[in-house]
Formats: structure tokens, C-alpha cells, sequence
């Protein structure tokens, strides 16, 4: 019986580990070092980190647009800091903009709830939210809205535009 259970935990985890592409690899890397870069800038962040039921991580989030605009970029989601599965944000608007820019982008969740939303493909901003533009310190007093709370760090480029607002996601769970 010993054996029949030790032969069948090493087939799953076979099988979880064969299950993940060389690109999901890589983007579990970049949100690893997306975290980091987070943490560095913010300190503040540590708590979210901490106590939300779960967050998910925007490593590379290109936006750009002249009248009309769009984002998009992969993610990595996590539950009680354990990976669960892979995210995918678009966003697609009109209106006065102009630029490109490529931010990280973070999402917490405060409850299970607001998180189970999150991967039951329930979840999407409205049309006014916006995201906090990090900067040292900042997110001390931030505080979750609606039950999510939203960071983001501009990496390169420069458009005037931090709304996050109409962006649509898609959940892929492992």
C-alpha cells in the first residue's frame, strides 16, 4: 500500500511539473521578480502581500494608444502566497490618449470571495476605477475598494493614462 501511494504522489507530481510550459515558467520567474521590484519600491506592499486571500501579478503589462487604446499582458495567480494558476488581462478604450508604456501591475484580493470572482471569470473593473501609481511609501494608507486593491509600477515609456478601468481577465487554473 506504501508503495502503491509513493508511486502514485510521484506520478502527480510528474505530472504538474510536465504540465507547465517553458513560457509559463518564464512568466512565474518575471512575477517572482515583479514581486521583488514591488516590495524594493513599496514596502508598504508587504502587508497586502501578507494578508490578502490572494493576489495576482502583472509582470509585463504593455499599454499604448493614439485615440484608441489597449492593454495587455500575462499573469501569475496566487492563493495564501501558493501559485494557482495563470491569468490574462486585455483592455481595449477610446478617448484622448497618446503613448505606450509598460507598467506591473498587481491585484489583492481582500476575502476568498472576492478572489473566487476573480477565477470564476466574474471579475472586471468599472469603467473609473484606476490603479495606485506606486511610489515610495504610498501604499501605507492605501486601502482595499470594492474588495480588491490595485498598484501599479511603471517600468518604461510614458503615457498619461493609470486607469485600469474596462480591463477584462481569463483565468487558467493548473
Amino acid at each position: 500500500m506504501f508503495r502503491l501511494m509513493a508511486v502514485m504522489s510521484m506520478m502527480l507530481f510528474v505530472g504538474v511539473a510536465i504540465g507547465q510550459t517553458k513560457s509559463d515558467k518564464k512568466l512565474m520567474q518575471d512575477a517572482v521578480k515583479a514581486k521583488k521590484t514591488l516590495l524594493k519600491t513599496d514596502s508598504g506592499l508587504e502587508k497586502f502581500f501578507d494578508t490578502s486571500a490572494g493576489y495576482v501579478i502583472f509582470p509585463n503589462v504593455g499599454k499604448g494608444g493614439f485615440i484608441i487604446g489597449g492593454a495587455s499582458g500575462n499573469g501569475v495567480v496566487y492563493e495564501n502566497g501558493d501559485v494557482i494558476g495563470l491569468a490574462n488581462l486585455k483592455k481595449l478604450n477610446i478617448g484622448l490618449q497618446a503613448g505606450g508604456q509598460a507598467i506591473i501591475e498587481v491585484i489583492f484580493f481582500e476575502t476568498p470571495v472576492d478572489l473566487a470572482r476573480f477565477k470564476e471569470g466574474k471579475f472586471q473593473f468599472a469603467a473609473e476605477a484606476s490603479a495606485v501609481a506606486l511610489k515610495s511609501g504610498i501604499a501605507v494608507n492605501a486601502k482595499y475598494k470594492d474588495g480588491v486593491a490595485v498598484f501599479a509600477l511603471p517600468k518604461a515609456g510614458l503615457m498619461a493614462d493609470a486607469s485600469v478601468g474596462g480591463q477584462k481577465f481569463t483565468y487558467d487554473p493548473f
